[in-house]
């Protein structure tokens, strides 16, 4: 009989039914729900706890949460197993095959496979083994050997396993039975046959490559070929993303239980509950005399039998019987202890709103006060960057703007790019909008002339690139450099520049002529352009279509803005991942392998801060629910949990790609918040005041009198050579918006009535 039994540990589940506690980012096998470590850890504790002889260890594990399972696991040591990590969930059947190609690869095919779960209290571990063992000759012969428990109680919330005898020892399975409905569990309880499954399974591992090619030879294909294809290092085994996310997902119940003939079963011995809801957790865990579990700063006045925890705030209760009551930093949740399983009926309505709680643990050092950065934020705009930028920033010689500078304020004479003149030219008018008193109307004068006399190319659009003394680099019209001139027009012509409305209607018209994609109602990336889409074009586009309705109230404007939405609705928004796509062939639809994975949280800050201003302009208000679903999976996914800062990006999954963080992805964040806070969702003000705050702790503080660090690495180090103007516009726009937010109403900035629509006016706040 094989002595060797390998051990996986499944630690993928997120346990959303221990919701507001539980979450995406930190889901319930990293807390400690009743002492002594994690559930993770005492997970591996357990394992390596065998009384006869030791068993390699692994984990197959989400890979977003690889820095966190290694620190927690990593004093503890796997026996000489080691982490694989998944780079998207496949459900339990293909983290299965994967333990089974680790096994037969390392140990040989006749290796015994010990697989567990992450987050199940077993406090027994000598009885834990004892049990194992009672299985091991069966999945020696070669039976699939499952765990029953047996159930002291009518419970709704576990499968059931059906045996053909009953008793102690190894009985036959009859069926496997999904999550009944109470009556049906007082069915099976008095019955006397069915046992709660455990989730636990024990096999040789060449018994179990023959289920999977018998019933599933699609899903052992597909993780065959992400195995051997994984990459190892010093960390762990990684999956590749693209084969292992073409692995059909499905349950190994569903896959391979519910079909294979010959099953075992063993009664377990040893004390277990999954702490799958408040309701166990309140049985589990040690109570007061009352009953009551209270964990936390809380204090209980007349309680009884209920289940009290709070992290950070201090909680009080009185006069509560049966109930659970949960208090984080950002939500409350309470309920009777009977209706805790219907969490996740919460958990799901939140997600429909797209809300952050779900996803996204909060801090419990948020900042309160409401703009307690303000008095930075003005002085940094108006008597530092402004200053420095409206003349170092400046080329008097060949006129235009520089297109970055050295840490020593000095330029060096880059080749000027469209979308950077007009993004300077963007910035000084919104600067002179919100009451700056310098030079605005003459640099916005100086701008527009450099662009209009070198940059206009034969057909009447604009070319990508010029060089320092203003003779064409690259001639190319690129739909990206349109929409930025189109945003800079717009805010020019509020400011009352005599030629920026007819440039703007020239260069609509070169659009309408030269970039229109009618076929697929959006715009091509320059006139005949047939490569790979972008989204990202067409969101600048969308935010330079709002400008020109908000400066003329022309609702023509409205109407080109609502067919970028319907790009957006149909083909850039992921309803899965909450993600935004950004790479897409002529088709619109993602592109194959990395590429359709490609994900910036930067980009999911702008366009949810621009979903919000199309929903107020159009009165579509299903738009707010988009934003705050891109607001969240850019903050639960896509942030580096070291600086807080946002990755340039990730993969749809979460899983950094490009581990740098740029100065506007952070500026946008900031955006994103001030327009989705006070329109019905979660008070976003802290987060406001955190986002300015990481901005000038790793951005702007670290920078030389009036510039900026533009990159940083993971580890929070510089990573910047110069200061690229183009960030201006981002740092002008996001600072700005914060000062509108924290601050009071000043006099309307006047506004001119244009040919194509009357003006209307709004309110402009100091």
């Amino acid at each position: 009989m094989p002595d060797r039994i390998v051990s996986f540990v499944m630690s993928g589940g997120v346990g959303s039914r221990l919701w507001p506690l539980s979450r995406e980012d930190n889901p319930k096998q990293f807390h400690d729900l009743s002492g002594d470590g994690s559930m993770l850890a005492k997970t591996v504790r357990r394992l390596k706890a065998r009384p006869d002889g030791e068993t390699p260890i692994y984990l197959i594990a989400s890979e977003r949460h690889a820095d966190r399972l290694v620190s927690d696991i990593g004093p503890l040591g796997l026996n000489g197993g080691r982490p694989i990590f998944e780079p998207v969930g496949r459900n339990t059947a293909a983290a299965v095959a994967i333990a089974t190609l680790q096994t037969i690869s390392e140990h040989g095919g006749d290796a015994l496979v010990l697989v567990v779960p992450s987050d199940h209290e077993i406090s027994t571990e000598r009885q834990f083994w004892e049990t194992v063992e009672t299985g091991r000759p069966a999945a020696a012969s070669g039976r699939i050997v499952v765990f029953g428990i047996k159930p002291t109680h009518p419970e709704t919330g576990y499968g059931y396993v059906e045996v053909s005898a009953n008793g102690d020892g190894v009985a036959a399975v009859s069926r496997f039975v999904e999550k009944p409905d109470a009556e049906t569990a007082r069915q099976y309880v008095s019955s006397g046959r069915f046992y709660w499954n455990a989730g636990i399974f024990l096999f040789r591992a060449d018994t179990m490559r023959q289920a999977f090619l018998d019933f599933r030879p699609d899903i052992w294909d597909g993780a065959e070929r992400a195995y051997k294809t994984a990459r190892a290092d010093i960390s762990g085994i990684y999956l590749p993303q693209g084969f292992y996310s073409a692995v059909p997902s499905t349950s190994i119940d569903y896959a391979v239980m519910e079909h294979a003939h010959g099953i075992a079963m063993v009664t377990a011995s040893f004390r277990w509950n999954d702490l799958g809801s408040w309701q166990s957790l309140l049985e589990a865990s040690p109570t007061d005399r009352d009953g009551n579990v209270v964990m936390g700063d809380v204090v209980a006045m007349d309680c009884d039998s209920s289940y009290l925890r709070s992290q950070g705030r201090l909680l009080t209760v009185i006069g509560m019987k049966d109930v659970a009551v949960v208090a984080t930093p950002d939500a409350v949740f309470v309920a009777p202890v009977s209706h805790s399983q219907n969490v996740k009926k919460v958990v799901e309505q939140l997600e429909k709103s797209g809300r952050l709680e779900t996803k996204f643990t909060a801090s419990e050092d948020r900042v309160i006060v409401s703009g307690s950065w303000r008095k930075r934020v003005e002085h940094w705009l108006f008597e530092e960057t402004l200053p420095l930028w409206s003349t170092a920033g400046v080329d008097d010689v060949h006129g235009g703007f520089h297109e970055a500078l050295g840490f020593d304020a000095r330029a060096l004479g880059k080749p000027k790019r469209m979308r950077t003149m007009a993004r300077q030219i963007y910035a000084f008018a919104v600067a002179k909008e919100r009451g700056w008193d310098g030079p605005a109307d003459r640099l916005i004068d100086h701008g527009i002339g450099f662009i209009a006399k070198h940059g206009r190319s034969d057909r009447g659009g604009w070319v990508r690139t010029l060089n320092c003394n203003g003779s064409v680099a690259d001639p190319a019209e690129d739909a990206y450099d349109h929409s930025c001139v189109l945003l800079a027009l717009a805010h020019a012509h509020r400011c009352g520049h005599g030629d920026a409305l007819r440039l703007a209607q020239e260069t609509f018209g070169f659009i309408d002529n030269h970039l229109e994609d009618g076929s697929l109602n959006g715009f091509l990336e320059s006139p005949g352009w047939n490569g790979v889409r972008f989204s990202n074009p067409h969101m600048h586009m969308l935010e330079s279509f709002l400008a020109w309705h908000d400066v003329t109230g022309d609702r023509a404007y409205l109407r080109r803005a609502a067919r970028v939405i319907d790009l957006f609705r149909c083909h850039f928004f992921d309803q899965e991942s909450w993600t935004l796509g950004e790479r897409f062939d002529v088709d619109w639809l993602p592109l194959p392998g990395d590429d359709g994975q490609w994900t910036e949280p930067g980009h999911h800050f702008e366009w949810a801060s621009l979903l919000v201003e199309f929903s107020r302009a159009s009165g579509q208000k299903d738009l707010v629910a988009y934003a705050r679903k891109l607001y969240s999976s850019a903050v639960a996914s896509g942030l580096n949990r070291a600086t807080g800062l946002a990755y340039a990006a990730v993969s749809r999954q979460g899983i950094p790609l490009d581990r740098l963080s740029r100065s506007w992805p952070q500026c946008e964040a900031v955006k994103a918040a001030v327009a989705l806070d006070g329109i019905g969702g979660p008070d976003l003000k802290p987060e406001i005041e955190a986002r300015v705050a990481r901005l000038f702790r790793w951005h702007i503080d670290p920078a030389p009198l009036g510039l900026w660090v533009d990159r940083i690495d993971e580890r929070g180090r510089s990573a910047a050579t110069e200061v690229p103007a183009s960030i201006f516009y981002h740092l002008v726009t996001a600072l700005m918006q914060y000062l509108d937010k924290t601050g009071g109403q000043v006099e309307p900035f006047p506004m001119p009535v244009s040919d194509t629509g009357k003006a209307s006016l709004r309110q402009v706040h100091a």
